[in-house]
């Protein structure tokens, strides 16, 4: 029998989950409009990494259209947002060349000039100290695990995991039971398939009547080049080659701060090939000479992975229900050929606050802020994601080359008659169903990482800085424990061994080779939530592990 807890509880007007860019920027709105009106509503912000930005893992150059808004003077107030893009390049790979896509041929929507090259775990930092000095109390190390209703089936707030579990269930020596965390309103801002955002969308249906959401899979490292290759301000996309023309995917190359570059590939996670491994494709990227003269002589300073959305406008769900909504990329507001969804993010918690803000003054609570949805609408974000919502259809629909070519089309005519001809194209079947069976394919043979350009996976996760108390329980939870042999290892091989970006499942076998069982390495996950998305059989769920756990990024 589990042991009875007994929680304490604390009372807030929003109550936000996630201190990344749309759940600080909401904090911020809704002091600044409380400040303005004089009027003391209160905000709490739960991070479940061990501070604030230590989950933060993005590209990152951001468009300043929400920051300018939000924060008109952050340049004066220190904002590291210090490299503005000089130099903005697209190649199309082969396996030893590169095609240029000349910068007049991209719609003007494609241009990231007037955009800034970032660390975006610092800019939620600086964030974070905006809100603290406006009122907002922040609690990083505090995993919301649970979500609270009212008796009328609204949602009361959050409440925080038990920290001092065993992994058998009991409480160990310094348990501590998790805090409830009562809101008027609850602001959810985990960022991609996050645990409290998929059981709301379950419970309430909220993404009835729009197309499944579409993923990738996001991996990156921070490099230390040398100065002679260092081209600060360079921003560098690529399509092509390693993925084959029917894998989406690319690379990120931007060149920021102090010889510093951050490197990143993203494949789309509607493969078909149960033998890709997104981490191997992403270091054989490396190896390329368009990349590689770049990176070499560099140090690789840290490495981090997470998925993304990529279903855009046709993917947005429903962004409230009772007592609360959803924002940043929780919602999957991000712009896949832009790669780009912090402006957007930091937008949707504005105008959540706005929304909120009007309730609050009235009087209300536990209510929909319908607002939200009316702001949204009329919002640039609203704007910047129908432009592009065609892209992602037809590059699963027609491949990289002839895909990207439609979908730069279909661009061109949004961005000069304000309309698409193909009108609004369905993301078809979810990600986790698009696998062929292995039989069916081809296994990849991938080159051994030679320590200079290419890294393994454990190596990887050991600058991730990844760390959790080993002693609790597995926060990778499998429906069904026979599923991985029985089932998913003779039709896909089980392809849990190659999608995790981290080493954290294997296949087992005894020194003869036989009798294999699936092992869950817990410790090394990174929270990139691909397992949760990927598994064709919808077997394993994510789930928060004790506040503070998982990797501790410095400045990605």
């Amino acid at each position: 029998m589990p042991e009875a807890v007994v929680r304490e509880s604390m009372q807030y007007d929003v109550v936000i989950v996630g201190a990344g860019p749309a759940g600080l920027a909401a904090a911020i709105r809704l002091r600044q409009l409380s400040a303005e009106a004089g009027k003391e509503f209160t905000v709490c912000v739960l991070e479940k990494g061990s501070e604030v930005g230590a989950h933060i893992l993005s590209g990152a150059v951001i468009d300043p259209i929400a920051i300018n808004e939000l924060i008109p003077d952050w340049a004066a107030k220190g904002a590291p947002i210090e490299t503005p893009v000089a130099d903005d390049r697209f190649y199309y790979l082969g396996p030893a060349g590169a095609l240029r896509v000349p910068n007049f041929i991209m719609p003007p929507l494609m241009s990231n000039h007037g955009n800034y090259i970032v660390s975006l775990a610092e800019v939620c930092r600086w964030l974070a100290k905006q809100a603290e000095a406006a009122g907002v109390e922040i609690y990083p190390g505090f995993a919301a695990a649970e979500v609270l209703y009212n008796k009328d089936g609204s949602v009361k707030g959050v409440a925080t995991g038990d920290m001092g579990v065993a992994r058998d269930g009991h409480h160990k020596a310094g348990f501590t039971p998790g805090i409830e965390l009562h809101g008027k309103y609850t602001f959810i801002a985990e960022g991609v398939r996050g645990s409290l955002a998929k059981q709301l969308m379950k419970n309430f249906k909220l993404d009835q009547g729009c197309d499944p959401q579409k993923f990738g899979i996001g991996l990156k490292e921070l490099w230390q080049l040398k100065p002679e290759n260092h081209k600060k301000g360079l921003v560098m996309h690529t399509m092509g080659w390693p993925l084959d023309d029917r894998t989406g995917g690319g690379s990120f190359m931007y060149h920021f701060g102090e010889n510093l570059c951050s490197f990143g590939f993203v494949v789309h996670l509607n493969y078909t090939n149960p033998y890709i491994s997104p981490f191997d494709e992403f270091q054989r990227a490396k190896t390329h000479p368009a990349i590689a003269k770049y990176l070499e002589g560099g140090k690789r300073i840290a490495y981090g992975s997470r998925a993304i959305t990529e279903g855009g406008f046709q993917s947005v769900p429903k962004l409230t229900f009772p007592g609360g909504v959803l924002i940043g990329c929780s919602a999957g507001f991000m712009n896949l050929p832009r790669i780009k969804g912090s402006h957007n993010a930091m937008k949707s918690g504005m105008m959540a606050a706005e929304a909120a803000f009007e309730a609050l003054s009235a009087g209300r609570s536990a209510d929909e802020l319908t607002t939200y949805s009316e702001l949204y609408v009329d919002s640039h974000v609203y704007r910047d994601l129908k432009r592009v919502r065609n892209v992602k259809p037809f590059w699963s629909r027609l491949g990289t080359f002839l895909g990207v070519g439609f979908g730069a089309f279909d661009m061109w005519t949004n961005q000069l008659f304000g309309f698409s001809i193909f009108g609004t194209l369905s993301h078809g079947k979810p990600d986790f169903a698009t696998l062929k069976p292995a039989a069916q394919c081809k296994p990849i043979v991938y080159p051994k990482p030679d320590g200079k350009l290419s890294f393994d996976k454990l190596s990887s996760v050991f600058l991730s800085n990844t760390n959790h108390e080993e002693d609790q329980p597995v926060h990778l939870r499998l429906t069904d424990p026979s599923i991985p042999i029985a089932k998913n290892l003779p039709l896909y091989d089980e392809p849990a061994q190659r999608y995790c970006p981290a080493g954290v499942y294997e296949v087992v076998r005894d020194a003869n080779g036989q009798n294999p069982r699936f092992q869950i390495n817990a410790q090394n996950c990174v929270h990139c939530k691909t397992c949760d998305i990927k598994d064709p059989a919808q077997n394993i769920t994510w789930v928060p592990p004790e506040g503070g756990g998982g990797p501790n990024y410095p400045n990605m």
